[in-house]
């Protein structure tokens, strides 16, 4: 099931464009849409059809469909979700060079002035025909989230969010409430803000994590940039950034990073573990010298030192 156009091609998981919504989708939309997918996928609905057809609009729904409304319908998968959304929106603009589009509807939205209405009609009419047709249906997702791609990137380049996580949530919540008891928890409470805070990094570091072990650092860096882009005095994100740096070979950005987490975290353990991987950087003298000859010491490259930054970061020992 792989869909290269889009959000997909930016390695990120488009559940609005499988659900054939907007970005700015509420809950209720979620649901509703939801429930009319998965009726038409449902094994009832293909009772007389081939065992081909049967096996995929299963897949189809458990794979993708599924796994998009739980995403979509929790709150807090939900606002982790709409961060990355806007983040995302903000590399599709400083990054031109990283995506393209190909639909007529998504390339036409790229210099439309009346992005919205474009916006609206194109996706209603794609999504029509999203599941009619499941030998069509993963290049009509793929057709949805160019839509969506060009609509968070325009968005971003106009300073506007695309989003409403504020409303999605009070729907999420009006959904599972009485409407007495809504009222109260309509705007949401301020305490769980750090916690959601912490999940998105923790998001963030996670799947650089993943990236670095397959020695894909390219990706790994984009992930922790983009995550430092909205939470720039996160020392953990400079720390494991600079990790990756050095794994890369590049020592000169690795101690750029680490230098942020001794500023911004002195006195703790991340800090001083920092500090000693910068002290570390520096050229050590080969042992043994002379006394005497302080003149003539020569040094030996910080990459050769037992110890040395590479071996801090888990490289190996020269």
């Amino acid at each position: 099931m792989k869909i290269d156009k889009g959000l997909f091609q930016l390695d990120f998981t488009d559940h609005h464009a499988v659900l054939g919504l907007p970005v700015d989708a509420d809950a209720k939309q979620v649901r509703k849409r939801y429930l009319k997918i998965a009726r038409k996928l449902h094994p009832d609905s293909f009772a007389s059809a081939s065992e081909i057809e049967k096996k995929q609009a299963s897949e189809f729904l458990s794979k993708l469909v599924n796994p998009a409304y739980e995403k979509l319908s929790q709150e807090k998968e939900f606002t982790e979700y709409n961060i990355v959304l806007q983040l995302k929106g903000q590399q599709l603009k400083q990054q031109p060079d990283t995506w393209q589009v190909d639909g007529a509807a998504a390339r036409q939205m790229l210099t439309s002035s009346n992005i919205e209405q474009l916006y609206t009609t194109s996706l209603k009419s794609l999504a029509e025909q999203q599941y009619e047709t499941l030998e069509a249906t993963l290049e009509l997702i793929g057709q949805l989230s160019e839509l969506n791609l060009v609509y968070l990137m325009r968005k971003a380049a106009e300073g506007q969010p695309a989003t409403r996580p504020q409303a999605s949530s009070q729907a999420a919540s009006a959904t599972s409430q009485s409407p007495a008891s809504s009222q109260s928890t309509q705007t949401p409470a301020t305490p769980t803000t750090p916690r959601r805070r912490q999940n998105v990094i923790e998001s963030y570091l996670n799947r650089a994590k993943e990236f670095e072990d397959k020695q894909d650092y390219n990706r790994a860096i984009l992930e922790l940039r983009e995550a430092l882009q909205s939470h720039p005095k996160n020392a953990r994100c400079h720390h494991q950034l600079a990790g990756v740096y050095m794994r890369k070979g590049q020592p000169k950005m690795a101690k750029i990073h680490l230098a942020k987490v001794v500023e911004l975290s002195p006195e703790s353990d991340l800090g001083k573990s920092a500090q000693r991987r910068l002290d570390n950087l520096e050229p050590k003298s080969i042992s043994g010298r002379q006394e005497g000859s302080k003149g003539s010491e020569r040094q030996q490259p910080a990459s050769k030192t037992r110890g040395g930054l590479f071996g801090l970061f888990g490289g190996k020992k020269n």
